[in-house]
């Protein structure tokens, strides 16, 4: 390392920086609470480094990041302390901001994609060799990806005997709490405009409908809050119901660092202990962070998983270039209406209930035949919780070529998954209001509908609502086709460990 930050001195009066990431929190911070331990000045830093070799930042993700870095600064301010915001490469702004602060240590949360791994070891050497003191944490899961192991010492492909392991091993009691006021430079660092980042979309504004969100660290726990109170007593039932309040809708809160698993965790102990939820609904709550863990452990030990199938035989597939299907699917126009309720709802508000996420991904990768990866890409742009680990692999997830995966025999079929999980057609209604007068019987199949019933509820197939870009039944046995034929030249999916 050259230039001025050299010469910084190493000892415990010195600022030391905290460079925040996906960690937007005070509390459960590790990397925060450990440089206030230190007893020198804290300077967190929030970079926007736009890293061309990295994933970008999706449209959704940015309208999220901008909301929850103005709640973490006035969180900041009110413990006497500063949010200091810079764009560009990270190395160079923390070798900038060691030169002009004088700081003699840099602490972070870790994150575990291929891209964050390489960079934080980089800067680690670097700056390590320069004399400054660099130390990470892990804020963002309840055990480190490494931390688990089968019997034969390698990791884990298989959820239920992972999550078996897991839990055994976190770590018992709550996390500490940050101090009430955090000591400060004599002097702090010029920071950027937030507003300048121009991470708000204009020119539209298309994010009128992400009003129902509350992002930064108390909307998190007021989430956590409304969840125990309310949904938790029915979770596992109602967890795969889109037309009931019954998930948490924590993901972007966790995806972000707003709040922390191990602070879900010990509410979830919390709530146990105060007879605010039986043992099988909190159980089932928890087995779905554990599924979040289980895919960073995935991410880690299979860093290409966001582009390459985990299972290669499944590289032979033969995937359609389908660009009017492609198009109709963001759209919300398949014909299907649980399929378009999930893309409408998608696009106002950045989020989709995880249930009809697995609906119109079949849709996509089974009905379609179109590649998992540009579904993957789309959800990366277009949803709040945007997650490397958790979309990549939950999309091989049901394309069959993943961990532990759903098998490729299992096509949802659109209609029955409306019925069954939205059979007062509630979720279709909201988001396909062109539907709304439809009776029951045939919400989520319009086209079976006759004349007369159609045109009392103002339909007109091909017009107002269109027709199924795709036969369900001849699609599923096309899928199921080319999948036997991948069979047969002897490419089926990697052997897997038992449980």
């Amino acid at each position: 390392m050259t230039g001025p930050a050299t010469q910084v001195q190493d000892d415990s009066d010195s600022p030391a920086i905290v460079w925040l990431r996906q960690d937007l929190r005070l509390d459960d911070n590790p990397a925060l609470a450990a440089a206030a331990a230190r007893g020198g000045p804290v300077i967190p830093v929030y970079i926007l480094d736009e890293d061309p070799e990295s994933s970008p930042l999706g449209g959704a993700s940015r309208w999220w990041l901008n909301r929850s870095l103005e709640a973490l600064a006035g969180e900041l301010a009110r413990r006497g302390s500063r949010l200091i915001l810079r764009r560009g490469p990270a190395a160079e702004v923390l070798r900038a901001l060691l030169a002009e602060t004088g700081a003699g240590a840099v602490f972070w949360n870790r994150l575990y994609d291929r891209q964050a791994i390489a960079r934080n070891r980089g800067i680690k050497a670097e700056l390590t060799e320069a004399g400054v003191e660099v130390r990470s944490f892990n804020a963002a899961l309840l055990n480190e990806p490494w931390e688990i192991r089968n019997g034969a010492g390698l990791p884990y492909r298989v959820f239920t005997p992972y999550w078996r392991a897991a839990r055994a091993l976190v770590a018992e009691g709550p996390p500490p709490a940050l101090p009430a006021r955090l000591c400060a430079p004599d002097a702090w660092p010029a920071a950027d405009d937030l507003a300048a980042w121009g991470l708000h979309p204009a020119n539209p504004n298309w994010s009128q409908g992400f009003s129902i969100w509350t992002p930064g660290e108390s909307g998190a726990h007021a989430a956590l809050d409304r969840f125990i109170e309310g949904p938790l007593a029915r979770y596992a039932g109602d967890r795969n119901r889109p037309d009931v309040e019954g998930c948490s809708r924590l993901s972007p809160h966790l995806h972000f660092g707003e709040i922390g698993p191990r602070q879900i965790w010990w509410a979830m102990q919390s709530a146990r202990d105060q007879g605010q939820g039986s043992d099988s609904q909190i159980d089932s709550f928890l087995s779905e962070i554990g599924w979040r863990e289980f895919n960073h452990h995935i991410l880690f030990h299979w860093p290409d998983l966001p582009e390459r199938n985990l299972k290669a035989p499944f590289d032979a597939f033969p995937w359609r270039d389908d660009a009017a299907g492609f198009t109709a699917w963001t759209l919300g126009r398949t014909g299907y209406p649980i399929v378009d309720a999930g893309m409408r709802e998608l696009w106002a508000t950045g989020f989709m209930h995880n249930r009809v996420r697995m609906i119109v991904a079949s849709f996509l990768i089974k009905d379609l035949m179109i590649d998992w990866r540009r579904g993957e890409r789309w959800f990366g742009d277009t949803l709040v919780d945007a997650d490397i680990a958790q979309n990549a692999a939950n999309w091989q997830w049901v394309a069959g070529s993943g961990a532990d995966a759903s098998p490729w025999f299992r096509i949802f079929n659109p209609v029955s998954q409306g019925q069954k999980f939205d059979p007062h057609g509630v979720y279709v209604r909201r988001w396909v209001p062109e539907l709304a007068g439809l009776p029951d019987a045939v919400v989520h199949a319009p086209w079976t509908a006759p004349g007369p019933v159609l045109a009392r509820a103002g339909v007109d197939l091909g017009q107002s609502y269109p027709h199924p870009i795709v036969d369900h039944a001849l699609a599923r046995r096309r899928a199921l086709a080319a999948f036997a034929d991948l069979k047969q030249r002897a490419l089926t999916g990697v052997p897997e460990e038992s449980e």
